[in-house]
């Protein structure tokens, strides 16, 4: 099994490149992210890779990351999601992102993916929100587990992410801002004053360049 390639870069197409390694050109299939990342044609590289075998072919895949790498595996550990989805997840979301979107139960950041629709997006949430720690990330913010008034999970903060998805933020960048409001604030911390120090941190990720509203 091929687990890593070092050589030179040969030829990038629109879903693949080609490492020159002593000589022999090996046919990598990469995330639009990974292709993006590559140096230019003729300058060195260095991929992780993950080798699969159907019938009597053999395909490789390449990876800028091992974590890349890791979740490529994990994704098609769902029902409906082989190479090409999970490459197409890949190209959409940083695993990082992946993370996060399945933890703040985010189906609309996986249908930005070709091939995923939204039966298939609740399905990786369901099936892989118990596998994300097990995984190289960064760490993952959650809400507080507390019930609210009405008994439903996450209490005032579930509802502060909903009033920040109703002012057109995407449910993860929502997630992410209130469950670090609430960890300054305190898990009794009200609705209206998570929603404020939500707000004021996505101003500030917004302000530095780093957020960007959902689109409607």
């Amino acid at each position: 099994m091929i687990a890593h390639l070092s050589g030179r870069i040969f030829e990038i197409g629109e879903d693949s490149v080609i490492v020159d390694v002593g000589g022999v050109g090996y046919i990598l299939y990469c995330s639009s992210r990974t292709l993006a990342q590559l140096p230019a044609v003729g300058d060195p590289a260095a991929l992780h890779v993950e080798t699969q075998f159907k019938a009597e072919s053999l395909t490789l895949y390449g990876f800028e990351s091992g974590a890349e790498r890791s979740w490529f595996r994990l994704l098609q550990t769902v029902q409906g999601v082989g190479a090409r989805v999970a490459l197409a997840l890949l190209s959409a979301l940083t695993p990082d992102q992946l993370a996060q979107s399945i933890m703040a139960k985010d189906k609309a950041a996986f249908t930005q993916a070709s091939g995923v629709g939204p039966r298939l997006a609740q399905r990786l949430i369901s099936e892989l929100q118990s596998k994300v720690g097990e995984l190289p990330t960064a760490p993952v913010v959650t809400l507080p587990s507390s019930a609210g008034a009405a008994g439903t999970a996450g209490g005032p903060a579930e509802d502060a992410v909903s009033a920040l998805v109703n002012l057109g933020y995407g449910r993860s960048e929502a997630h992410g801002a209130i469950a670090k409001a609430a960890a300054g604030i305190g898990e009794d911390g009200d609705v209206e004053a998570l929603i404020r120090a939500g707000l004021k941190a996505l101003t500030a990720v917004t302000t530095g360049g780093g957020g960007n509203r959902a689109r409607a």
